[in-house]
C-alpha cells in the first residue's frame, strides 16, 4: 500500500490518532488531523504532533477537508456514520480504521480477541501463555498499544495479539486474524448501534476474512455467538462452561478434554466468566503454537487485572472490590453471581443505552443496598430503586462512605458501575483509582 505523498486525513486524536499520525509521517504522507475537541482540551502528547509538521483542524469538521483527502483513517471513538465520512465515501474516497491500515503492513500471525466482556483479561492471559511458551509477543489494539505502533517499529515479534472492539471491526476491509476469539455478546453500546443484532454483526466481522486453515474460538454457551457461527469458514472450536460440568470443548484436535480440565484446575480467579476467559485463551494459545507447559504456567501465575473484581482491602470485616471495568449490565451480572455474601453495590456513570432492569432478580438475590452515582443515577433509580435500600451520592468518596455505613462485617462493598465513566472521569481506570483512594481514606478514619 503506497502512502508516500498521499494526502491523508486522520479523524480523531487520542492515543490511536497520534500513533497513526507518526506512522503516516514516517511513510512520507502529507497528514491532516481533524478533531472536534478544542486546542485547550487536548493532552500534551496530542499537541506534540505539531512538531511532526502535521496540520490540525480542531473544533469542527470541514466537509472540504474530507472530500480533498486521498485516504481517511478514523480512530475507534469516531463513528463511521458521521456526515463528513459518508459524503467522502460517496465521492469514492477510501475510509478505513487504524487496525485495517496497520494490518496491511504486518506479516506476522495475528490473534484477535473480541466480545462484550472479558476481552482485556483474555488478551492479557493469552499473551502470557505465548510468552511462557517461549514466543516473542506484541500485545495491543484496544488494550492500550495501538496496532499501528507495532507496524511502525523495526523490532518484530513472533506473533501479534490484539484486543479488538466492535468500533474497530466496523471499519475493516481486508483485516485477517489467523486465530479469532469471540467470548460473548450481550447488549452494550446501544447508544451507537440500532439494536443487539447490529452490534452482534459488528463483532462477527472478526471472522470475515478468515481462511479454512485459520481458527475461530467461540463460546458455545452463548446463544448469540452460536447463531453467528454458521457462516464462519475457518475451523471452529467451541468452549462451553456449565456449573455442573466445568468447561467442555467441541474439538479435541487442539487439546483433549482431560488436559483442558487439568489446565483449568490450576486457574484461581473466581467466577464462571473467568473460567470461560481462561478456556478461550488456552485454546487460542495452543492453536497459535503455544505449548501445554507454557499455557499451564501462565494459568498458575495469573492474578487478574486491576479494576476487574479486584480486592482492594478488608476494613472491619467488610471486603471492598473494585470492578470499575464493568461498564455494561452483563458484566455487573457476572460480578454479582461471583459472591455468596451480601453486597452493597455502587452503580452509575454515563448511560450507554443499557436496560438496568435486567439486573432486578440478581440485585434482589445478592444485594442489601444500592448506591447510585453519576449522570445515570436517575435512570437507574427509575428501573431498580424499588428493590432494595437506595441512596444517591454526589461523588465517589460520598458513595464509598455511604456504602461502608450500609454494610456490616462479612458483607462486600462492590463498585460495579454498569455505565461508562466519561461523565466524571477520563476512563474507567481513573474511576477505579478514585474508588481505591476513597477506600483508603475510610481506612484512616475508621480503622
Amino acid at each position: 500500500m503506497e502512502l508516500k505523498n498521499k494526502n491523508i486525513l486522520i479523524v480523531g486524536l487520542g492515543v490511536t490518532g497520534v500513533a497513526t499520525a507518526r506512522f503516516l509521517i514516517n511513510k512520507g504522507a502529507f497528514v491532516t488531523v481533524a478533531d472536534r475537541k478544542k486546542e485547550q482540551e487536548l493532552g500534551s502528547e496530542e499537541l506534540l504532533i505539531r512538531d511532526l509538521g502535521i496540520k490540525m483542524e480542531l473544533g469542527a469538521h470541514r466537509i472540504e477537508t474530507f472530500e480533498n483527502a486521498d485516504l481517511i483513517v478514523i480512530s475507534p471513538g469516531v463513528p463511521h456514520t458521521i456526515d463528513p465520512v459518508i459524503k467522502a465515501k460517496e465521492q469514492g474516497i477510501p475510509v478505513m480504521g487504524e487496525i485495517e491500515l496497520a494490518s496491511r503492513f504486518i506479516a506476522e500471525p495475528i490473534i484477535a480477541v473480541t466480545g462484550t466482556n472479558g476481552k482485556t483479561t483474555t488478551t492479557t492471559l493469552l499473551c502470557k501463555m505465548l510468552e511462557e511458551s517461549g514466543l516473542k509477543v506484541f500485545v495491543g489494539g484496544n488494550i492500550g498499544n495501538p496496532l499501528i505502533a507495532y507496524a511502525d517499529r523495526r523490532e518484530k515479534a513472533d506473533i501479534v495479539v490484539i484486543e479488538v472492539s466492535s468500533f474497530q471491526l466496523d471499519t475493516i476491509d481486508t483485516f485477517r486474524a489467523n486465530v479469532a476469539v469471540l467470548l460473548n455478546i450481550t447488549e452494550d453500546h446501544m447508544n451507537r448501534y440500532s439494536d443487539l443484532n447490529a452490534y452482534a454483526k459488528s463483532k462477527a466481522r472478526i471472522f470475515e476474512n478468515q481462511q479454512p486453515d485459520d481458527t475461530a474460538v467461540l463460546n458455545g454457551s452463548d446463544p448469540v455467538v452460536c447463531s453467528l457461527s454458521k457462516d464462519i469458514l475457518s475451523r471452529k472450536v467451541f468452549f462451553s462452561s456449565k456449573k455442573e460440568k466445568g468447561v467442555t470443548i467441541s474439538d479435541e484436535s487442539i487439546i483433549s478434554q482431560e488436559n483442558i480440565s487439568r489446565l483449568l484446575a490450576d486457574f484461581k480467579l473466581p467466577g464462571k466468566h473467568n473460567m470461560e476467559n481462561a478456556a478461550a485463551a488456552s485454546l487460542a494459545a495452543l492453536a497459535a503454537g503455544g505449548t501445554f507447559e507454557g499455557v499451564g504456567s501462565a494459568l498458575r501465575k495469573f492474578k487478574g487485572l486491576s479494576h476487574r473484581l479486584e480486592h482492594i482491602n478488608t476494613l472491619n470485616g467488610i471486603d471492598f472490590f473494585n470492578d470499575s471495568k464493568a461498564t455494561n449490565v452483563d458484566s455487573v451480572a457476572k460480578a454479582l453471581e461471583t459472591f455468596e455474601r451480601p453486597i452493597v453495590l455502587i452503580m452509575g456513570g454515563r448511560n450507554k443505552g443499557s436496560k438496568f432492569y435486567a439486573l432486578r432478580d440478581l440485585i434482589d438475590k445478592h444485594t442489601k443496598a444500592l448506591i447510585f452515582i453519576g449522570e445515570a443515577k436517575e435512570d437507574i433509580m427509575a428501573e431498580l430503586g424499588s428493590i432494595k435500600h437506595v441512596e444517591a451520592a454526589a461523588t465517589m468518596e460520598d458513595a464509598v462512605f455511604k456504602a461502608y455505613h450500609a454494610a456490616k462485617p462479612g458483607d462486600i462493598v462492590l463498585l460495579s458501575p454498569a455505565c461508562a465513566s466519561f461523565d466524571m472521569y477520563n476512563n474507567y481506570a481513573q474511576r477505579g483509582e478514585d474508588f481505591c483512594k476513597a477506600v483508603a481514606k475510610i481506612g484512616t478514619v475508621y480503622s
